[in-house]
């Protein structure tokens, strides 16, 4: 396996909904012009952390995913202002932590992981599109988790919405960028997200 990660900077907002909430309408969302037909997507994820949820106070996640483009492991980083880094290794042989990834992990603890929650998604995702590329990709999430620590099933679903490369990098494009998307969403019938991330909600949180 390289040692090398795939660096990633998430700038995303998250959003609930209901089971039954028909998609939003994208044509007011400035610098798009275009939206790519829905790819189905089946994701199952296992996430990990040490008995004392060493990485969860650091703010850190470590999760092993198949399914999607993106397969793999990752580790998320603490949030930076309005993104969160995040680093991606290939699936490799087996099931256990790859070398490169402990070594990453060890910036936050070196001791014992453990397998925390399961999340399954059937997610749909569609690209946002303008002149210059992909400014945005958008997923519809039908989750199921597992708190492995106890057994508890929880289902939910949620959108959300991430800058892609041609997405705008000045501070007043981003907020006229996700101020329509708000709109959007709250049109169709969304909300805020009440939980920071899906583990944490896996985990009552």
């Amino acid at each position: 396996m390289t040692t090398e990660p795939s660096r990633t900077v998430e700038v995303e907002r998250k959003y609930d909904v209901d089971i039954d909430t028909p998609l939003p309408g994208w044509e007011d969302i400035p610098g798009v012009d275009a939206v790519t037909a829905g790819e189905e997507r089946a994701l199952d994820a296992r996430y990990f952390d040490t008995a004392d949820g060493a990485l969860a106070r650091s703010g850190v996640a470590l999760r092993r995913r198949t399914g999607g483009p993106d397969e793999g492991w990752h580790v998320k980083g603490p949030r930076q202002g309005d993104g969160r880094l995040e680093l991606g290794w290939p699936l490799g042989e087996g099931d256990g932590l790859p070398d490169a990834v402990a070594a990453t992990v060890s910036a936050w603890t070196t001791e014992p992981l453990a397998p925390l929650a399961r999340i399954e998604n059937d997610r749909t995702a569609y690209l946002l599109t303008g002149p210059d590329g992909v400014v945005a990709e958008f997923v519809d999430d039908r989750v199921r988790a597992t708190d492995l620590r106890g057994g508890v099933q929880r289902e939910w679903r949620e959108w959300e919405m991430e800058l892609g490369p041609a997405a705008p990098t000045d501070v007043a494009g981003r907020e006229a960028f996700f101020a329509a998307v708000e709109r959007a969403v709250r049109a169709a019938g969304g909300r805020h997200s009440a939980s920071g991330s899906k583990l944490a909600r896996a985990l009552g949180f």
